[in-house]
């Protein structure tokens, strides 16, 4: 069972996102929280609330509490959003273009021992049909 989390229109570029972004890819969603607890960038602090925003997307998909079940990061990613464009004056006359950049946030939590218990039953059929 999978459960999805969006974060969209973050006022920080993705670059920055990703550096946090990357220290918690594939770690269990109570180490990513201690994780980004520790973590002394802004970043940090959206995708706290983005981890367990998506941790209680899965509570009410299944109806069962996570602190019983091994729930990990299955897949993050942080793409560009928009980019609001501005002007600031410069010498001469010139203008130079400032680019407000923003960040959308895709977060997929799954639980663990589902997926083992999927991986082993689709060994055991493939199992099954060599031998046959």
């Amino acid at each position: 069972m999978e459960a999805v989390a969006k974060l969209k229109s973050v006022p920080m570029s993705a670059r920055k996102m990703r550096l946090v972004v990357d220290l918690i890819r594939g770690k269990s969603a109570e180490e990513a929280l201690d994780i980004l607890r520790f973590t002394k960038k802004e970043a940090a602090v959206w995708l706290e609330k983005l981890v367990l925003s998506a941790v209680a997307n899965w509570e009410v998909k299944t109806g069962e509490s996570a602190d019983e079940y091994d729930l990990f990061i299955k897949a993050i990613s942080a793409d560009d959003g928009s980019m609001l464009k501005r002007f600031r004056p410069a010498p001469h006359g010139r203008a130079h273009r400032i680019r407000k950049r923003t960040t959308h946030v895709n977060l997929i939590v799954a639980n663990r021992a589902e997926l083992s218990a999927s991986a082993q039953a689709e060994d055991a059929v493939e199992v099954e049909s060599v031998e046959e």
